[in-house]
C-alpha cells in the first residue's frame, strides 16, 4: 500500500512516516517545510511543495497511485489564528479543499484528517465525547470544523471516505530518540517545561485559581506514537470498507500544569523554576477526552498513557537535540 503523508516533515507527521515505514508501507511525503524539517523524513520519498500548488498536486496524483492520504499540514497556533485568520483559513481550509479535489479527480477514496479538540470550544461537559456540541471559539478550531463538514459533503457527493481524528494534547517523542518536537515558536507545555529544566529560565504558569484540585488547568496528553497507531487503524478501517467516522483521541486522564511540572522534575532530576501569571483568555479549566468510541470501533489502546513515560521520551529527545 502506498500512502501520501501531507505535512510529513512536521512533528506528528514525521512520527507517522516512521511508523508507516516500520510497518512496510510505501510512503511519499509532501511538505513545504514552513514548519517541518527535511531531516525528520526518515525512509520515505520526499516532495517539496505546497498544497496551494494545484498543478503540483495533480501531477503527483497522476504520477503515483495512492491507496490513502494523511493530512498533517495545518497551522496549529490558536493565538496566531486570532491575529491572522486569513493565514489559517487559506492554509487549513482552502488548501485542504485543493487536496480533496485532487483526490476526487484521481479517484483516491481514503483520507485521514488531523482534527482537534478545539472544534468543541468551551466544554459543556467533561470528559468530552464525539457528540459534544461543536462551538469553536477561534479561527483555528473553526477552520478544522469547516473541513470536517466539508468531508461529510465530499463523502455524500463523491464517495470520498474520511476519518477525522480529534487530538487533545499531542505530546512525547519517538521512544528511540530519533524524532521529537521542534516547533518555532514552541507553545506546548511539556517541551517548554523541559527547556526550563535545561536553561533554568522560569516556566510561566497561567492561572492558579481554576476549579481543579490544585488550581491549575487540566489537559489530556496523548503520546505522539499512540496517535500514529490510531491513524493506522483508521486507515485500515477505510480499506475494510467500513466508512467515514470521527473519533476523539486522548488517554481519558487529565493532568494539571502543576502535575506536569512535578513529574518533569522527577524524570529529569532538575529543578524547574516557575513564575505565576494571570489566566489566559479562553483557557478552559479542564479538557479531557472521552475516547471510548475509538477504543471500541478501532480497537485502539494507548500504549504510552503514563505521564512520566511521555515526559521521559520527550526529555530523551530534548537532551539529544541539545547535545
Amino acid at each position: 500500500m502506498h500512502v501520501l503523508v501531507v505535512g510529513g516533515a512536521g512533528y506528528i507527521g514525521s512520527h507517522m512516516v516512521k511508523l508507516l515505514g516500520q510497518r512496510g508501507f510505501q510512503v511519499t511525503v509532501l511538505d513545504n517545510l514552513c514548519a517541518g524539517h527535511r531531516d525528520a523524513v526518515q525512509g520515505a520519498r520526499f516532495v517539496l511543495g505546497d498544497l496551494g500548488e494545484r498543478d503540483l498536486l495533480n501531477a503527483l496524483f497522476q504520477a503515483e497511485h495512492f491507496d490513502g492520504v494523511m493530512h498533517f499540514a495545518s497551522h496549529i497556533q490558536v493565538g496566531e489564528s486570532v491575529r491572522e485568520p486569513a493565514k489559517y483559513y487559506l492554509n487549513n481550509v482552502f488548501k485542504t479543499q485543493y487536496l480533496l479535489d485532487a483526490m476526487v479527480a484521481h479517484r483516491v477514496k481514503c483520507f485521514i484528517f488531523s482534527s482537534t479538540a478545539a472544534i468543541f470550544g468551551e466544554p459543556l461537559r467533561v470528559p468530552i465525547d464525539e457528540d459534544h456540541p461543536k462551538q469553536p471559539i477561534n479561527p483555528y478550531g473553526r477552520g478544522k470544523w469547516m473541513v470536517e463538514q466539508m468531508l461529510q459533503d465530499y463523502d455524500l457527493a463523491y464517495g470520498l471516505k474520511a476519518v477525522c481524528l480529534r487530538y487533545f494534547n499531542a505530546a512525547g517523542a519517538d521512544p528511540e530518540g530519533k524524532l521529537g518536537e521542534r516547533h518555532d515558536p514552541e507553545t506546548h507545555l511539556i517541551p517548554l517545561v523541559l527547556r526550563a529544566a535545561t536553561s533554568q529560565r522560569p516556566i510561566t504558569v497561567f492561572g492558579t485559581d481554576y476549579d481543579t484540585p490544585d488550581g491549575t488547568c487540566i489537559r489530556d496528553y496523548i503520546h505522539v506514537n499512540d496517535l500514529g497507531e490510531a491513524h493506522l487503524l483508521a486507515l485500515q478501517r477505510l480499506w475494510d470498507g467500513v466508512g467515514s467516522a470521527a473519533y476523539n483521541l486522548g488517554n481519558g486522564n487529565g493532568f494539571s500544569v502543576r502535575e506536569v511540572i512535578d513529574t518533569a522534575r522527577k524524570v529529569t532530576g532538575c529543578e524547574i523554576p516557575v513564575v505565576y501569571g494571570e489566566r489566559r483568555p479562553g483557557d478552559p479549566a479542564r479538557l479531557v477526552a472521552d475516547a471510548h468510541r475509538a477504543r471500541a470501533d478501532l480497537g485502539w489502546t494507548p500504549r504510552y498513557a503514563d505521564l512520566a513515560t511521555i515526559i521521559a521520551h520527550a526529555w530523551q529527545w530534548e537532551t539529544r537535540a541539545k547535545s
